[in-house]
């Protein structure tokens, strides 16, 4: 979710302490051994966390990069070798199909009063893990363009459109909007943004069986073909990457971009335009809807092999940790969702998204198979070369031949 730079696994961090407790975390015994990423956010709440440790109470930290492929066999060893493991919308999952954190309701219950409801990441009705920051796309506009040619910032993806062409008959741009339409991860990725804001799940209930050729993946799709007519002539190689520069050197008007990049989009010292760069929420697909973003969060989750004192004091190591204060002292290092967060410039996009309910990335187990089919199947009809209804087909049958061969489909 957030960028970590070119970290190498030599800079994972290994803290171990059984000093004296800096704080009163309220915890009597226990050994709270912590592994998570390695990143700024993160090392703060890291630093939290050490402040727990006492004669009584044993703190141990890994953060690494290396995290990912760390956490699957150390929450299966019996006792876990880690109580806590930090984790992301998509890297829970692994640990859920492996049942190998615990529900959270009674820690929550006793210990989560400063919690809010989105912090709440909850499975089959049980609260499986704590979000603590998040991020997702976003619109990125140029408010003097917009003021100059009489134009109301956009709010659905029709006034994105709408907006782009006056630009363009205006002879302003010939391409003033962009978003990343590369074909694989990326262009998964806008079609995802999209079906969530129409308010339809990708499968039915219950159920690994797909659910989107129906009118909300047609409409998805065709308001992505509506967004493309306003991009330059060569947008299926954009990303990230090819499109902040762009951005940049005031090539743009409109872009759909991650808020991890506000921060670079909004640097005065980068570009001469970024005075004049307003961030809001992701657009709706139609008037009054939420934001058409994918939430993306980072939080935590307990191991479920572990004595139920390390239990304890490992969840209340992190709400020492993951606190009001700690945002509060950090406000620049995340988009905390944590109470009484105060949003900076570059997580207002982000921030904006939430307040309007944008709708998390789905946990289910075989979400991944259905990007990845995605992924490989989008092309085509952005190019003009096949309809909606073939698209959806092609989708669809990419994914019932991995579902299948993954045992989620008979």
């Amino acid at each position: 979710m957030m960028p970590i730079g070119k970290l190498s696994a030599a800079m994972a961090v290994f803290l171990s302490t059984t000093v004296a407790a800096h704080a009163d975390c309220g915890i009597e015994k226990g050994s709270v051994r912590l592994l998570s990423n390695n990143f700024e956010a993160l090392r703060a709440i890291g630093r939290a966390v050490q402040d727990c440790a006492s004669d009584s109470v044993e703190v141990t930290i890994n953060q690494t990069i290396e995290h990912k492929t760390i956490q699957g066999p150390a929450l299966s060893s019996d006792p876990a070798a880690y109580t806590v493991a930090m984790i992301a919308s998509n890297s829970i999952v692994p640990l859920l199909n492996a049942n190998l954190v615990r529900p959270l309701d009674d820690y929550v219950a006793k210990w989560g009063q400063d919690l809010q409801d989105h912090q709440l990441i909850r499975v089959d009705g049980k609260i499986m893990a704590i979000a603590f920051m998040a991020n997702g796309q976003h619109l990125f506009y140029r408010r003097d363009i917009l003021e100059d040619n009489g134009i109301t910032p956009p709010e659905t993806f029709a006034d994105v459109v709408k907006a782009a062409q006056a630009l363009r008959d205006a002879g302003v741009m010939e391409a003033p909007f962009a978003a990343s339409y590369k074909p694989g991860w990326d262009i998964a990725a806008e079609f995802v943004n999209l079906y969530l804001g129409t308010g339809a799940d990708f499968f039915k209930p219950g159920s690994a069986e797909l659910d989107i050729q129906n009118q909300n993946g047609i409409a998805t799709l065709e308001t992505m073909k509506a967004l493309s007519g306003q991009m330059r002539k060569d947008f299926i190689t954009d990303d990230a990457n090819t499109l902040a520069p762009l951005w940049k050197e005031g090539q743009l008007a409109m872009l759909i971009a991650w808020g991890s990049r506000a921060r670079e989009l909004l640097d005065t010292t980068e570009s001469e335009f970024a005075g004049e760069t307003v961030l809001s929420a992701m657009p709706a697909v139609e008037a009054g809807g939420v934001p058409a973003a994918a939430l993306w969060w980072d939080g935590f989750a307990l191991a479920r092999n572990i004595s139920d004192e390390d239990a304890e004091a490992s969840f209340r190591a992190m709400m020492h940790a993951a606190s009001p204060e700690m945002a509060r002292d950090h406000r620049e290092s995340a988009v905390w969702l944590i109470k009484g967060y105060e949003p900076t410039p570059p997580a207002k996009g982000v921030a904006a998204n939430i307040a309007g309910g944008a709708r998390p990335y789905p946990m289910t187990p075989y979400m991944g198979l259905l990007h990845g089919a995605l992924s490989e199947n989008l092309a085509e009809f952005i190019q003009g070369e096949e309809t909606a209804e073939q698209a959806l087909e092609d989708v669809s049958r990419a994914y019932g031949t991995a579902a299948r061969e993954s045992g989620f489909l008979d």
